[in-house]
């Protein structure tokens, strides 16, 4: 998490393992150090293997719950009479309360802890989407997007913040890529979920898009009751570890903090350059995302032909399959900082330009250009979060994490209004292209914010004595 750290994705990070047992060891003598260490690898491989399942789990329904509109949005605009930009606010004003909770709900985290707090989100969450079945007005449908982002504020920092305190430096970029496997796994295999439960129009009388966003939120809260018996609160209380592996992934984890050289404090996270411009960097990556993910259905209709059911929803699925190769190549690949910010930016210049040209391209050009965009926006992520992490630490680093997802959430905003906006003023044929470009074009601006990035051990932070 600091300059003297180690670099989160080394090559230790391929085999989840860490060679910064270093940090935490009180004796000098060799045979002792390579005790630790050994057992410092098992801890970090128990960690891996029981934290990251059921995270990824937590983030295949999360991103589900808040995206899934994106399949109901024919049918369910032509039932409800809901128009295309009160649709558009709708998917963009989840993120309105969302962006400035995500801070406040990370320190809350720290003070009661990942298990009662994950837990209550995940339940709380699931219910509140599960009510959109019964969203059949446009008041209705943007109070329930408005309170889905209230509950869900705390989930994705959390995880941050989660893997921050029990995973050491270097196999934390490896492990925040698996994590991130958890938004292309929602999409590859909720689309053809969502198309298929919207293929239940007319059971027991109720619409597709009812059965869709009421089993998806259930499923959501039954999963958050399990978070309540899953979860520790950290290292030192994991029941899954040994007392001694507890004792030596704490200090492996403290160690980095306190060996730093450099205190941060939670004011570091507000008013320093570097975390604003991250927020800047994740502001871009976050309108790409979901310039993409709200439209991706429809795009992909129109290109066939055809209305969003099941067949679209498989071919919808296609680009996420591709992305969730694509993501677990890079971040298992992406072995240093310099590499880490360089392939971060060039795999969104390359969304970025794939979803511009996507727009003017056959049917099958298409889908391949979008293949690129989905890879791009979602691999980028988890390569631009080992730069945060490198950066503050303690409680600065709880409250930076929220910070800069804030503005990624006032990028999830952005997005959806912008394509609209974009296409009323600039698109006379309806065609959404000039929505399309306005989305790429800010993802293209972003890359060259996350290229101007320099590493910390090139430039040094001021920081207030803590």
């Amino acid at each position: 998490m600091t300059a003297s750290s180690p670099s989160p994705g080394s090559p230790a990070a391929k085999s989840g393992t860490s060679g910064t047992a270093a940090s935490g060891t009180r004796s000098g003598a060799p045979g002792a150090s390579a005790a630790r260490e050994a057992t410092l690898n098992i801890a970090v491989r128990k960690a891996r293997r029981r934290l990251v399942p059921f995270m990824m789990l937590l983030y295949v329904l999360a991103f589900l719950d808040r995206s899934n509109i994106g399949y109901a949005q024919q049918e369910y605009m032509l039932d409800t009479g809901i128009g295309e930009a009160t649709f558009a606010l709708g998917a963009g004003i989840f993120f309105v309360l969302y962006a400035f909770l995500g801070a406040p709900a990370n320190l809350m985290m720290r003070k009661i802890g990942a298990q009662k707090w994950i837990g209550s989100i995940a339940v709380a969450w699931g219910l509140v989407s599960a009510c959109m079945a019964f969203a059949d007005t446009p008041a209705k449908f943007l109070t329930i997007r408005l309170l889905l982002g209230v509950v869900e504020a705390g989930f994705f920092p959390g995880m941050i913040y989660l893997s921050s305190i029990f995973f050491p430096a270097k196999p934390r970029a490896y492990v925040m890529g698996l994590f991130y496997l958890g938004a292309p796994l929602a999409l590859a295999l909720g689309s053809p979920l969502s198309g298929a439960l919207l293929q239940m129009h007319g059971f027991l009388g109720f619409p597709g898009w009812f059965w869709m966003f009421l089993i998806e939120g259930l499923l959501a809260a039954v999963v958050g009751c399990l978070a309540f018996f899953y979860f520790d609160d950290g290292p030192r209380s994991a029941k899954f570890l040994t007392p001694e592996e507890r004792i030596v992934l704490a200090e492996a984890v403290e160690g980095e903090d306190s060996g730093s050289g450099v205190k941060s404090t939670l004011k570091d996270a507000f008013t320093n350059a570097r975390v604003w411009t991250l927020a800047m960097a994740y502001f871009a990556i976050q309108v790409a995302v979901y310039g993409v993910v709200f439209y991706i259905p429809t795009q992909v209709a129109r290109l066939l032909g055809e209305s969003v059911g099941f067949k679209v929803s498989l071919v919808v699925a296609i680009p996420w399959v591709v992305s969730l190769i694509g993501t677990w190549w890079f971040s298992k690949n992406a072995t240093t900082p310099d590499r880490q910010r360089i392939w971060s930016a060039g795999l969104l210049l390359a969304a970025g330009l794939s979803l511009g040209l996507s727009a003017h391209a056959s049917p099958i050009l298409a889908i391949a250009a979008l293949c690129i965009v989905a890879t791009g926006v979602i691999a980028c992520q988890p390569l631009f979060w080992t730069m945060p992490t490198n950066l503050l630490a303690g409680a600065a680093l709880a409250a930076g994490i929220g910070f800069i997802n804030t503005w990624g959430a006032v990028g999830g905003f952005v997005a959806p209004n912008l394509r609209v906006w974009f296409n009323e003023i600039f698109d006379t044929h309806q065609s959404s292209v000039a929505g399309l470009w306005a989305v790429a074009a800010v993802a293209i601006l972003g890359s060259f914010i996350i290229v101007a990035l320099k590493n910390r051990k090139d430039v040094g932070i001021e920081s207030d004595v803590a």
